[in-house]
């Protein structure tokens, strides 16, 4: 097996880490999974895999959604002290974290109104429809803004040691 390089150390040292930035770095990586599982869910659907390991993928991309909205919270609490709003990685900071916030008030209305769906009414089935096509536009719109978010600090994205080797 051919030998990689080694990842970005996590350290107090690293101000991709711990610095004004930590809080958009965050956001970034767990956008980044949150879309990754949500894609890989949708490919096992499309492919017809059993229904167990389609519920598993369901439980990862869930608990991915949810440390998106950890994210979401954490950067909301803590503002960049001292960081000109003018510098590309704010302003892509908060193009991704509107994204985010997007995609997760969709994501919870689909799943609202599939839970609340009863009888199949065509118009119930409608309405859930425009509300899947809404979510995935969210979905897409998030994937724009962590390509934008990733295009200005390359070095958020922590590659694992796992990926590297695929």
């Amino acid at each position: 097996m051919p030998r990689t390089k080694s990842a970005t150390p996590i350290t107090s040292d690293n101000p991709a880490i711990t610095g004004p930035r930590a809080p958009a770095d965050r956001l970034y990586r767990a956008g980044a999974e949150c879309v990754r599982h949500r894609e890989r869910y949708s490919a096992l659907v499309e492919a017809g895999v059993m229904d167990a390991e389609q519920l598993s993928a369901l439980e990862i991309a869930a608990i991915c959604d949810k440390v998106l909205l950890e994210a979401i919270g954490m950067f909301e609490a803590v503002a960049p002290a001292g960081v000109s709003k003018d510098e590309d990685w704010y302003r892509k900071s908060v193009l991704l974290w509107q994204a985010s916030r997007e995609y997760q008030r969709r994501h919870a209305a689909s799943d609202f109104k599939t839970r609340r769906l009863g009888s199949h009414k065509q118009e119930q089935l409608k309405e859930l429809a425009m509300e899947y096509d809404l979510e995935a536009s969210a979905l897409l719109a998030l994937q724009h803004a962590l390509a934008a978010y990733r295009k200005s600090v390359p070095e958020a994205h922590l590659e694992s040691r796992a990926s590297r080797l695929m």
